[in-house]
C-alpha cells in the first residue's frame, strides 16, 4: 500500500461537503482509506493517530485543505488522487450552474436573498461560532449542524439569539422540521398538530416517525443541540422552543425530548409547562415521573410512549397502539453458548442508544458506554467493550475529523466484526436511520458486514443474534418496508420501535444471564 498526501493552500470547503466527498472517496475502487478535511489541529490529530500525518500535513493551516489517499497494492496513486480531487468540483445530479448563485459569505447571502430567515451552518467547529454570529447579526434564525464548538461559545450565541427573538438551534443540531421542511437529518412525515422540541436528533426523529405511524403528524420540530439542557447552557433554546410552540396556532400538543438533563435545568424547563396552555408530553431519558407530573406535564417512559400520548392528547381519542411484538427471547437464549451473556449496542443515534442502554440498566449495572452518565463506566472511542456495551458512533469522540455514521458507517462496520469475534457476545443491536441527509441505503451498506459477522461466530461454533431497528416511514427513500425486508432476509431480528429494541435487548440479557 502507498500513501499520497496533498495540501491545497487557502482552499476552503464546508464540513457537510467534505463529509460527502470523504464518503465517496472511500468507495472508489483501489482506495484503502481516504481523508479529506480542513487543516485544523483536531483533524491533524486524527491523521496523527492514524499514522498518516506527514510534515507537509502538519504544517497545514486552518484555511488549507488536506487530501490523503491510501492506495491498495497495484493501484495508480496519481489516478486515484485525481479522482478524489474531481469529487471536490462535481455538482450534485441535476444541478444547474445557470440557476444557482453561490454566496461566499453570510453577509452577501443575507443581502442577496431578502426573504431568507434561516441559516444552516455546517462548517468545521473551529469556524461555526463565527458564522453563526454573523447570521444572527443579520436577523436570521440559525441551525448549527457543526459539532466540537466550545460550550462557552454556544452560551454566548444562544443568549444573543434569545435577545433578538431568534432561534439558535445547536451546535450539534442534526434534526429539525420547520414548516414541513426537514433540515439536515429528518424523515418524511405528514403535517399535523404535534410540535416537538428536542435536545436529541435521532430521539426527535424516532418520536416523529412513531407519531406518523399512529396516523398523526408534525406541526414543527425544533432542535436545540445536545448540550442545551446541560448545567452550563441552562435550556435556553428548549425554553424558547416551548414558548414558540405555545404561541403557534397550528400546534395542539407539545412533546419535549432529551437525553438525561441536568437536574436544575430539568426543573427550569418543566416550570414552563404551566404557562404553555397546551398539553405537554415529556420524554427525558432517565427522567422523573414525579417531577413531570408535579409540573402539570404528561410523563413518557419511552419514545413510543411519548408519541402515543401526544397522539391521544391531540385527537382526544384512543389511537391504535403498536403492541410489543412477541419476540422469541427464549428461542434466542436456547441457541447461545453458556459464556454468551452480553449485549453490544452499535448505534448511529444517541437517544436510540440511550433508550436501549437505560433498558439494560433496569436489570444490570454492568453497562458501559461512551455516553454513560456514570464516569466509572464511561468508555472512549478507542476502548474495548466491557460487559454490556452501548456505543453512540455519532458522539463527538467518534466524529472528530470524520463524517457522521449516518453518512459514513465504516467505523461501526469494523466494530461489528470486532464484537462478532468476542465469545461472550450474545446479541448485537444496531439502528438504521432513513431520511434526508442520511446514507442512501443504510441497510444495504451494512449487509456484507452482517454476513461476515455471523460467519465469524458460526465458524467458532456460536450463534450471534443481530437485532436491527429501522427508523423511518413509508414516505422515506428508501422505503421503510424495503429496508426491513432486506434485514429479515439476512436473518436479522427486526424490531418495530426504539422502545421495543431496548426491551428485547433487556429481556435477552436477563435470560442469558440466568442460563
Amino acid at each position: 500500500m502507498s500513501i499520497t498526501a496533498v495540501v491545497k493552500k487557502n482552499t476552503y470547503f464546508d464540513s457537510v461537503s467534505l463529509m460527502s466527498v470523504s464518503t465517496r472517496a472511500n468507495q472508489l475502487p483501489g482506495v484503502e482509506q481516504a481523508f479529506v478535511a480542513m487543516g485544523t489541529e483536531m483533524n491533524k490529530g486524527v491523521l496523527s493517530n492514524l499514522g498518516l500525518l506527514t510534515a507537509d500535513l502538519g504544517a497545514a493551516g486552518t484555511g488549507d485543505l488536506m487530501i490523503v489517499v491510501e492506495a491498495g497494492e497495484g493501484a495508480d496513486q496519481a489516478a486515484l488522487l485525481a479522482e478524489v480531487e474531481a469529487l471536490l468540483v462535481q455538482k450534485a445530479p441535476g444541478a444547474s450552474g445557470a440557476d444557482t448563485v453561490t454566496y461566499r459569505t453570510v453577509d452577501s447571502a443575507a443581502r442577496g436573498i431578502p426573504g431568507a430567515n434561516l441559516a444552516i451552518v455546517a462548517v468545521n467547529g473551529a469556524y461555526a461560532g463565527r458564522e453563526a454570529r454573523k447570521a444572527l447579526e443579520n436577523g436570521l434564525h440559525v441551525m448549527v449542524f457543526s459539532d466540537n464548538v466550545p460550550i462557552e461559545e454556544e452560551v454566548r450565541l444562544k443568549q444573543l439569539a434569545h435577545s433578538k427573538g431568534l432561534f439558535m438551534m445547536g451546535p450539534d443540531c442534526g434534526t429539525a422540521i420547520i414548516n414541513n421542511v426537514a433540515l439536515c437529518f429528518g424523515n418524511a412525515v405528514r403535517p399535523g398538530t404535534v410540535g416537538v422540541v428536542a435536545a436529541s436528533g435521532t430521539g426527535a426523529q424516532e418520536v416523529s416517525v412513531r407519531i406518523h405511524a399512529l396516523g398523526a403528524g408534525i406541526s414543527q420540530l425544533i432542535g436545540t443541540g445536545g448540550r442545551d439542557l446541560s448545567e452550563q447552557v441552562g435550556g435556553i433554546m428548549m425554553i424558547d422552543g416551548i414558548r414558540a410552540l405555545a404561541a403557534d396556532p397550528g400546534t395542539s400538543v407539545i412533546v419535549l425530548v432529551s437525553k438525561p438533563p441536568a437536574p436544575a435545568v430539568q426543573d427550569k424547563v418543566l416550570a414552563e409547562i404551566a404557562g404553555a396552555g397546551k398539553p405537554v408530553v415529556v420524554y427525558f431519558v432517565g427522567g422523573s415521573e414525579e417531577a413531570v407530573t408535579a409540573a402539570g406535564g404528561h410523563f413518557a417512559a419511552s419514545t413510543q410512549d411519548a408519541a402515543l400520548q401526544a397522539v391521544r392528547l391531540g385527537f382526544d381519542s384512543h389511537a391504535a397502539v403498536e403492541e410489543l411484538a412477541a419476540k422469541q427471547v427464549d428461542e434466542v437464549c436456547a441457541r447461545l453458548a453458556p459464556e454468551q451473556r452480553y449485549v453490544r449496542g452499535l448505534f448511529c443515534g444517541g437517544t436510540l442508544c440511550d433508550e436501549s442502554m437505560y433498558a439494560l440498566l433496569e436489570v444490570s449495572d454492568n453497562v458501559w458506554s461512551n455516553i454513560q452518565k456514570d464516569p466509572e463506566r464511561r468508555l472512549t472511542a478507542g476502548s474495548p467493550s466491557v460487559g454490556h456495551t452501548f456505543l453512540d458512533f455519532g458522539d463527538d469522540d467518534f466524529t472528530n475529523g470524520r463524517p457522521h455514521p449516518m453518512i459514513d458507517p465504516s467505523l461501526r462496520l469494523a466494530r461489528l466484526l470486532q464484537e462478532a469475534a468476542d465469545p461472550q457476545v450474545a446479541v448485537v443491536v444496531m439502528d438504521f436511520v432513513l431520511g434526508f441527509g442520511a446514507h442512501e441505503d443504510p441497510v444495504g451498506v451494512t449487509l456484507p458486514a452482517i454476513a461476515q459477522a455471523t460467519k465469524i461466530a458460526s465458524d467458532a461454533g456460536r450463534h450471534l443474534e443481530i437485532v436491527g431497528y429501522v427508523l423511518g416511514t413509508d414516505l422515506d427513500a428508501p422505503a421503510l418496508a424495503e429496508q426491513v425486508a432486506a434485514l429479515e432476509a439476512a436473518g436479522v431480528t427486526v424490531t418495530r420501535s426504539s422502545t421495543e429494541t431496548g426491551r428485547f435487548a433487556r429481556e435477552t440479557a436477563r435470560k442469558a444471564h440466568r442460563a
